[in-house]
Formats: C-alpha cells, structure tokens, sequence
C-alpha cells in the first residue's frame, strides 16, 4: 500500500471512519428496500386503472373489519407463503402490495419478488393512507 496513504489513514482515522459511517446511513435506506417502488394513492390508482393493476391486501383477517381496498385480494401476509400458486395468474400484471401502513408489505414484496413476481408496487402508507385520501373501500 502507498505508504503517503497509509500515514494519511492513520493520523485521520476519526475522519475516515465518520466518512464511511455517513457513507452507510445514506446508502441504508436504498439496501433496506426489499423489491419494488413504493407508489403513493394518487399512482396506485392510475396503475389500477390504466395499467390493471392488482391489489394484493396483505393484513390479517381481523384487520379487514375496518374494510379492504375495492377489488383488492385478501392473502394475509402469515398465510403468502402457501398460497402464491393462487397469485401465479398476476405474475405478469403490476401488482400493489399493501397493509395497514406499508412495512409488513415490504415483507411480502421480498418472498413475491423470490417466487419470480416482478412488477411490484408497495402501497406507501397502505390501507390508512388509501382511506385517508378518501378513495373506495369495500366492505
């Protein structure tokens, strides 16, 4: 090694080491991401529309009473795993992934784009920010 790099890395330690610490909290949030982009309401629904998009709801049978997003699919996140051959027919559709508030989506953004799904969409905010932006909801 250069040894004018080497007495460089030595008497500035501190700032190297601040340097690269800085370096992965930036970096962090793009390596947390699991799979797909994440879409507010206002793009899930021009994907929905013009795209056909499907809704994949990925909450708990008891979050549902509160109701769904219309026309959504209902596959709990605990249950995804064993009941990806009943997705197999969206594989090549834009798909949206959403829950309650977008994180347990990302979970299942990441088992979906392992099992060969491509074109998926995390819902940001999930199903409080679809009701919130006062967009259809289904009992």
């Amino acid at each position: 090694m250069n040894t004018e790099l080497l007495k460089f890395l030595q008497e500035n330690i501190l700032l190297v080491a601040v340097a690269v610490a800085s370096g992965g909290m930036l970096i962090w949030p793009t390596l947390r991401r699991t799979g797909g982009a994440s879409v507010d309401t206002l793009h899930a629904t021009q994907l929905i529309n013009h795209q056909d998009a499907v809704v994949i709801d990925v909450r708990e049978s008891a979050e549902l009473a509160g109701g769904k997003i219309m026309n959504s699919k209902s596959v709990p996140l605990s249950q995804l795993g064993s009941r990806l051959q009943e997705l197999e027919r969206y594989k090549d559709k834009p798909m949206i992934v959403a829950c309650a508030s977008g994180n347990r989506s990302r979970t299942a953004i990441s088992l979906l784009r392992k099992h060969g799904f491509t074109q998926l969409y995390n819902l940001s905010g999930g199903f409080s920010a679809w009701r919130q932006a006062g967009l259809p909801v289904e009992k």
